[in-house]
């Protein structure tokens, strides 16, 4: 036993929302809609791709910064798509996965008392990242209920202190899409100072509706000064391999490494040599958008059927719907009771909060078989009616 207790880095942090709905649905054998994993195969063609990287004998520790073949690909993907160059040897690097490439980027920059914009509903790793770094999340809200910028507020809110603004495009929560308005913003915000960016780009394929992604990637004058963090898991539909990357200049890379090469040092290397061929077929990933464009539309007509009103969603996994017209409860509340009665877990947006501000929204993953989703929304029909 010790003889003092430990003093913990994150004493309000407990178990997640995540887990806690998870459990509940396994408890009510409710179907899961609040986790953002696909229950559907992902492309066989990956699948094997692994195994004949495995069966080659590719099984040992890939190179730090990741294969090289790999960072080749990608930086020809990059410059295919947002007419970007960037250097593969010293600007990318290939990470366990998106969310570990969010917590290095910050590991490597961040300083006792530095202050971190965070925009509102966001990922849950930002603040506990930021906060385990001695950091403070400065926390400014998206504008209910089109979750647009506020950048006057963002300008009001810089200081002295302001050491890097976090984005998220395609959005998790939302789903909602940074513009080109946005970046022009955001330009301006940052011209002449010392600022850095972190731009959260997972979805980065998964944008509907013929819109396109603004990456930080297209506009020079931002990527010099940021991080940005891509996962394959979440584009590819194989979020256990949880293989993801990061590209900045190299500046900042180099301090990136700092902190990658003491953690991991290196990631799953026979991923790697799958992805590397894969990638090189521009229809492996030009055509992710509308094959999940689909599966949303298909989720957004059967839930016409319901008393849920749904908010729009331009990417990602996820829509947010609103149930005021069901219940004033709070959505922590609600989202048990319905995987309690209903059999359909969800996430509430509230837990995307650090103060749980709660509109009676709840998030639903819709990356899920044609099947799952009928089941689930017939399951919310009968419930609601």
């Amino acid at each position: 036993m010790l003889a003092q207790p430990l003093i913990t880095k994150l004493p309000n942090t407990g178990e997640t929302i995540f887990t806690v709905m998870s459990e509940l649905a396994a408890k009510y054998k409710a179907i899961n809609l609040g986790q953002g994993s696909p229950d559907f195969e992902m492309n066989e063609a990956l699948i094997e791709l692994v195994n004949k990287a495995m069966r080659d004998g590719h099984n040992q520790y890939a190179h730090r910064n990741g294969l090289l073949r790999l960072r080749e690909a990608i930086a020809e993907k990059v410059n295919f798509l947002y007419h970007s160059k960037i250097d593969p040897v010293k600007e990318i690097t290939i990470t366990p996965g998106g969310t570990y490439a969010i917590y290095t980027a910050l590991t490597a920059v961040l300083n006792k008392g530095d202050e971190v914009i965070v925009l509102e509903p966001a990922y849950d790793s930002y603040v506990p990242n930021i906060l385990i770094n001695g950091a403070v999340p400065v926390l400014i809200p998206l504008v209910y209920p089109d979750y647009k910028i506020d950048w006057e507020t963002i300008k009001a809110r810089i200081t002295t202190a302001t050491k890097l603004i976090i984005l998220n495009s395609p959005q998790n929560p939302t789903g909602k899409i940074l513009e080109k308005t946005d970046l022009e913003q955001l330009k301006q915000i940052v011209k002449g100072t010392n600022i850095l960016i972190l731009s959260d780009e997972v979805y980065e394929h998964l944008v509907y509706e013929g819109r396109e992604h603004e990456s930080i990637l297209k506009y020079p004058e931002l990527f010099q000064r940021s991080f940005v963090t891509f996962s394959f898991g979440k584009v590819f539909h194989c979020t256990g391999w949880k293989t993801g990357y990061c590209i900045a200049p190299d500046s900042l890379m180099k301090e990136f490494l700092k902190i990658h090469q003491y953690n991991c040092f290196s990631t799953n290397t026979p991923f790697q040599y799958a992805l590397a061929s894969f990638i090189k077929d521009r229809n492996n990933y030009q055509g992710l958008g509308k094959f999940m464009q689909a599966k949303r539309d298909y989720f957004q007509n059967l839930m016409i059927e319901t008393k849920f009103t749904p908010l729009p969603s331009f990417g990602s996994y996820f829509q947010l719907y609103r149930y005021d017209k069901i219940s004033n409860e709070s959505e922590i509340e609600f989202a048990k009771k319905l995987a309690k009665e209903a059999g359909v877990a969800t996430i509430p947006v509230s837990a995307f909060y650090q103060k749980g501000k709660d509109d009676k929204v709840l998030r639903f993953c819709f990356a899920k078989k044609e099947s799952t989703l009928k089941e689930a929304v017939n399951r919310l029909i009968d419930y609601s009616l």
